[in-house]
């Protein structure tokens, strides 16, 4: 079946098959977040980006297998909800952006700069700092020697916009500063991006739109 990105809470996982990592993409809890599992298909080890809610749920796309990792994108509280279970239950290492880890009640094993290296198996993930929605907020670029690069973006990028900054022009400013210099500037029109909530889409698709969202202010 082909990838389509669109999930809805208490239905099925949407999965990307790509020929070095499984992308499992699923939506849990009220705030409908989405949660991303992530499996290396020469190892098998896997990565779930945002234990946001609904542990059960998680645990049960995780399988029997477990993850040896969790990212959490950043230190809002519906990015996190199950963390704490999920912790329990599988016993990874945790990961988050050094600025956010404070927020998050959860230990952070590994406080995360911009352009560390989050692996998953034999596969390598790209930590980008994206400053604005939250102080360390981090999205993860899997740059697929096989085809285009995939985004995992949080909260900082949405189809139509950026994330919420509240009317704050500074941070405002610094979010789209950050996500056009790290992730336009740095990454084709084919990049897929795969936002914190909702419908995923392309660089291509969001790129002309940029000056226009500046021009608005959100």
């Amino acid at each position: 079946m082909t990838y389509s990105g669109a999930v809805k809470v208490g239905g099925p996982a949407d999965v990307h098959e790509l020929q070095d990592l499984m992308i499992s993409k699923v939506a849990v809890g009220a705030m409908n977040n989405n949660a991303y599992l992530l499996r290396c298909r020469a190892t098998g080890e896997q990565l779930l980006i945002d234990a946001a809610a609904d542990a059960e749920t998680l645990l049960t796309l995780i399988g029997d297998d477990g993850i040896a990792s969790v990212v959490t994108t950043h230190q809002h509280g519906d990015h996190w909800q199950a963390l704490g279970r999920i912790v329990e239950v599988t016993g990874p290492h945790t990961y988050a952006g050094r600025y956010d880890a404070e927020g998050i009640p959860v230990p952070t094993d590994v406080p995360v700069e911009d352009g560390d290296t989050i692996k998953v198996g034999r596969v390598s993930l790209t930590a980008r700092h994206l400053v604005g929605h939250t102080p360390g907020s981090i999205a993860l670029i899997y740059d697929d020697p096989h085809g285009h690069p995939h985004v995992f973006t949080g909260d900082c990028l949405f189809p139509g916009g950026v994330g919420n900054t509240w009317k704050d022009p500074k941070a405002f400013a610094s979010l789209i500063d950050d996500v056009e210099s790290k992730i336009f500037d740095q990454l084709s029109d084919e990049t897929w991006v795969y936002p914190g909530h909702g419908n995923d889409t392309t660089l291509g698709a969001e790129r002309p739109h940029l000056q226009e969202w500046r021009e608005r202010g959100w």
